[in-house]
């Protein structure tokens, strides 16, 4: 089946430890820990799948037993493989996490095979399966800042994603400088939480919606900023900053939320919701990802 969606970026194997105990550094407590696939790219994957959308992945995965499984899984859930870079002498990425209640206590994400694939990743974009440089791929493209910050400035001004509705996230807030590049480009969508904005903004902001107007100053056409439980903010240039609130839950897992609230979003507008519905929509479906009430 023709995919409708490009998800670009870090798919891996999550090694997540979750305890139902507060924790800090140096704590021993009993807990459950997972394997499953994961990554920012697959994440966001997993969610547009889920509404029924047809993504294809755009990785690196390496030829080892891991990856083969991770293949497999990836097959079974619906995602097309076709496009997936297989190295032979990389080894498949993973990310480990510790997660208390008291949320995401420290994580490690292991992504150096994605990064030594560089542009390799990008073939199917170039070679005509997806796309070429005179007729590039014109729907939308979920990318994720686990790629260098050299391939992702190559990225912004690539004829490759001229045509491109452009949904763009960091990995993480070690990682939000990464997307400096593409905050100007015309057709992106930045999905950051306040954190990462103030690291994009070089700003101080308190609040999302602060954040949201200082990357609009700085230049970004698009921003959507998260802040957890707190309000949250989509500003767009020349139409001003709009805020939503999350719905209260019990928080039982935080990885992969923001993937998830990207993801709704961009579907949401797909279907025709407006900038507040959109926006609610999204929020809705990050609160129900973070209170466990669907599969990972």
């Amino acid at each position: 089946m023709a995919p409708d969606i490009l998800c670009i970026g870090s798919v891996l194997w999550d090694i997540i430890g979750r305890s139902p105990t507060s924790m800090r550094l140096g704590s021993d407590v009993p807990g459950r820990i997972t394997r499953l696939p994961g990554g920012v790219a697959m994440n966001i994957a997993m969610t547009l799948r889920r509404f029924g959308m047809t993504p294809a992945l755009l990785t690196a995965v390496g030829r080892d037993a891991e990856g083969d499984e991770l293949i497999a899984a990836c097959d079974r859930l619906g995602l097309g493989t076709d496009t997936v870079y297989r190295s032979d002498d990389l080894p498949t990425d993973r990310y480990m996490a510790i997660e208390g209640a008291n949320g995401l206590v420290a994580a490690i994400a292991d992504a150096h095979s994605l990064e030594a694939a560089g542009d390799k990743i990008l073939r199917p974009l170039a070679d005509g399966r997806l796309g070429t440089e005179v007729a590039p791929w014109s729907g939308p493209i979920a990318l994720d800042g686990n790629l260098t910050e050299g391939l992702l400035a190559e990225i912004a001004v690539s004829p490759l994603f001229l045509r491109a509705d452009l949904r763009v996230a960091p990995a993480s807030p070690g990682k939000a400088g990464r997307l400096l590049p593409l905050l100007n480009h015309p057709s992106a969508t930045l999905y950051v939480n306040l954190e990462e904005a103030n690291i994009l903004a070089r700003s101080e902001a308190a609040t999302a919606a602060e954040a949201a107007q200082a990357l609009l100053a700085r230049g970004a056409g698009r921003v959507l900023v998260t802040n957890g439980g707190a309000p949250a903010a989509e500003g767009r240039r020349g139409q001003g900053v709009i805020t939503g609130q999350p719905p209260q839950v019990l928080v039982t897992r935080v990885t992969g939320a923001g993937d998830t609230f990207m993801a709704a979003h961009l579907v949401a507008e797909r279907r025709g919701a407006d900038r507040q519905s959109a926006l609610d929509e999204a929020l809705r479906a990050a609160a129900t990802y973070v209170s466990g009430d669907i599969g990972s």
